[in-house]
């Protein structure tokens, strides 16, 4: 499609401006329209893309690479660049991002672009076919938008996008199966926050050469960008640094998210990509009133497992909540408190061991649920379920310091479906090195959550002067590996469950005979 693009008078002062990953196209305002230029840089006098965003949207290389701080706008030149390769010529693109929620808000920077290009084209542009994954314009380009998954990609026939790239799971697989597509001309675009060094991203920014380059080790050479934060705001992006800074805490968050800095994980105890592989939209941070849980079958839940790490003035209280399902922890709940009273701490720990909760899952999430469809039927489900105890089976408290008086109660009122741990060198490593195992065979899953990523990893271990194993981690405004260890914790109580112990009266002859 021929682009007659128009420009769209409006006052200097639109309030319109570059803000990182918060971008959208402006809605269309007065219709006096004059010739530009430049199609999708300018916008009277005020920048659609920045700098930066300009010189990646205009590279046209094959192969390009662009590693990039946080908000600092990939996700929307992303779209842009999609929409323009899509309304130029008839062409396939598909966006393959982190995960289900990161991809539907790129779609809905799409979706954007497109209304913003039907004001200012002479051409009607009337999308043929619009659902939440994907558009189809008049001229037959498709723009696919997805989660990224390996049995997606391969065999695609087209310009192939991959945001966050550092983020995928299976990321060698998913470029293993992609690859190929740039050797029938299509073009491949990656970019990415760093996620540390043992993924396929760091990889090829490593290898990828500078645009021109002689292809290396079979993977072509890369035209490579790269955005810190300071960059950034050199160009344009009204973001205040310092407060950025003082917001993450941790100086090696600070480095790899937003200056860019590929953080050595020889230290991390647990690294990003072993965290990452075991995210799941289908594990949840919160209780509420339920759905019936996706996971069971012939109506039978999973089990429920409970870690509590205390915490008080400096430190958080985490309750994290596993529902065990065959050999895989599900996260169901992890609650934060931070300066809560010792009752308030007390009163919800009772009232989950108690049954006081239920589950529910996240809208967007589709299951079947268990028995009968119909209203009657969910709800005398859902009683059912409440009447068979949705109860904690067991529980670990960290009974170090301020934790003794809870685990002593919770003890005296729960027996031994509660065990008091104490943080002693030797328990700490082996709740630690279980807790490894765990992700390492990926028998765990937990929330898409930043704060959780980064307090797990953080966990580093050290060996003393002496020769003694310690594991922990600095202390940030986000706590002190609290999520840590109260995961790790609920891990433990899941690993020796309590047994029924069942008895069978033996008459004296049939005693006899077993014993012969």
């Amino acid at each position: 499609m021929n682009l007659a693009l128009k420009e769209i008078k409006v006052p200097t002062t639109h309030p319109y401006l570059s803000m990182g990953e918060t971008q959208s196209p402006p809605c269309p305002p007065s219709k006096e329209l004059k010739a530009l230029p430049s199609a999708q840089t300018t916008f009277e006098g005020t920048l659609i893309l920045l700098p930066y965003q300009q010189r990646w949207v205009n590279d046209k290389s094959p192969l390009k690479i662009w590693l990039a701080g946080r908000q600092v706008g990939k996700s929307f030149s992303i779209a842009m660049e999609a929409m323009t390769e899509a309304l130029e010529s008839k062409c396939n693109n598909l966006i393959l991002s982190s995960s289900e929620r990161q991809s539907k808000e790129v779609m809905q920077k799409v979706y954007s672009f497109l209304r913003y290009f039907k004001v200012r084209s002479d051409e009607i542009i009337k999308a043929e076919r619009e659902t939440k994954e994907e558009v189809q314009l008049p001229n037959g380009s498709r723009i696919i938008s997805l989660p990224a998954n390996p049995d997606t990609v391969r065999g695609f026939s087209g310009n192939v996008f991959l945001d966050e790239f550092a983020f995928h799971k299976d990321s060698r697989e998913i470029w293993r199966a992609m690859y190929p597509t740039v050797t029938r001309g299509y073009k491949v675009r990656v970019t990415s926050t760093p996620n540390g060094k043992q993924n396929m991203f760091y990889e090829l920014w490593n290898l990828g050469g500078q645009k021109g380059d002689l292809e290396k080790e079979g993977q072509g050479g890369f035209s490579k960008h790269k955005t810190d934060i300071y960059d950034a705001v050199a160009e344009g992006l009204k973001v205040d640094i310092e407060q950025l800074r003082q917001g993450i805490g941790d100086p090696d968050s600070w480095a790899g998210e937003f200056e860019c800095r590929f953080v050595d994980e020889a230290t991390a105890f647990i690294t990003y990509e072993m965290i990452t592989s075991c995210e799941d939209e289908g594990a949840t941070k919160e209780i509420t009133n339920p759905p019936i849980s996706p996971f069971t079958k012939g109506g039978q839940e999973g089990d429920y497992f409970l870690g509590v790490d205390i915490g008080r003035k400096h430190d958080l209280t985490v309750f994290w909540l596993w529902e065990k399902v065959g050999d895989v922890f599900w996260s169901r709940m992890v609650k934060e408190m931070k300066g809560a009273t010792f009752k308030e701490q007390r009163d919800f720990l009772f009232s989950l061991m108690e049954g006081g909760f239920s589950l529910s899952f996240p809208p967007h999430l589709s299951f079947p649920l268990v028995g009968n469809p119909s209203e009657e039927g969910l709800r005398t489900s859902r009683n059912d379920k409440k009447q068979a105890g949705m109860t904690v089976r067991r529980c670990c408290i960290d009974s170090t310091g301020l934790g003794m008086q809870l685990s002593e109660e919770a003890v005296e009122r729960f027996g031994s479906r509660i065990e008091a741990i104490t943080f002693t060198g030797k328990v700490k490593e082996d709740l630690a090195i279980t807790m490894r195992r765990k992700f390492e065979d990926r028998q765990v899953r937990i929330p898409i959550d930043k704060n959780i990523r980064d307090d797990i990893h953080s966990v580093k271990k050290f060996t003393t002067s002496a020769g003694n194993i310690r594991f922990d981690a600095e202390r940030t405004e986000q706590g002190h590996s609290d999520r840590f260890w109260a995961s790790s914790l609920g891990i433990h109580a899941g690993q020796m469950p309590e047994e029924a112990i069942s008895y069978e009266s033996l008459s004296k002859r049939s005693f006899l005979k077993e014993l012969i």
